[in-house]
């Protein structure tokens, strides 16, 4: 399928809508309600956010533009692996700014590929098979976006009774 203008200008503005909700949802958190768990799973404000930052550079950086190996910031003990500690944990600003920055990051290497790309890394056996062009990468990351957005929504309203955040 051709790369269309309109069409690569909608999927960018759905992403940008869903990262601007994680930003608005998260902003105004008192700074000890970043590191609250409210879930089973333990996901916090700060580590869903992590985990975005890393979702956009495996996808974006690692997958489409083949710069594989480890993100280029610290593994922090909120994303760090179960049972593993990070020597040098990292703040909530510094999670905000590295996700934005992540997501600038991803913007500018989509921008220099066409939609219908492949991949230059092979998408891992274990990822959804649907995944096959840098397309199909910017649609999963509006759902990966959009739901941990409606995660951190809920988060926020079981943390401090907030609700209604986002552009959307």
């Amino acid at each position: 399928m051709p790369d269309v203008p309109a069409e690569r200008a909608a999927l960018l503005a759905f992403l940008d809508a869903q990262r601007r909700s994680v930003i608005a949802i998260v902003e105004g958190l008192a700074p000890d309600a970043v590191q609250q768990s409210v879930v089973p799973s333990r996901w916090t404000p700060l580590s869903l956010v992590e985990h975005l930052a890393r979702a956009e550079y495996f996808w974006f950086e690692a997958v489409v533009a083949g710069q594989v190996g480890p993100a280029p910031w610290s593994v922090s003990n909120h994303d760090a692996p179960q049972g593993s500690r990070a020597t040098d944990p990292l703040t909530w600003d510094d999670v905000l700014a590295i996700y934005r920055e992540q997501c600038d990051r991803s913007d500018r290497v989509v921008a220099a590929r066409a939609l219908d790309a492949e991949p230059t890394v092979p998408v891992p056996p274990d990822m959804p098979h649907e995944i096959h062009d840098v397309r199909t990468i910017i649609l999963h990351m509006i759902e990966e976006t959009a739901r941990h957005a409606g995660h951190l929504d809920i988060a926020r309203e079981l943390i401090d009774g907030v609700t209604g955040l986002g552009p959307r």
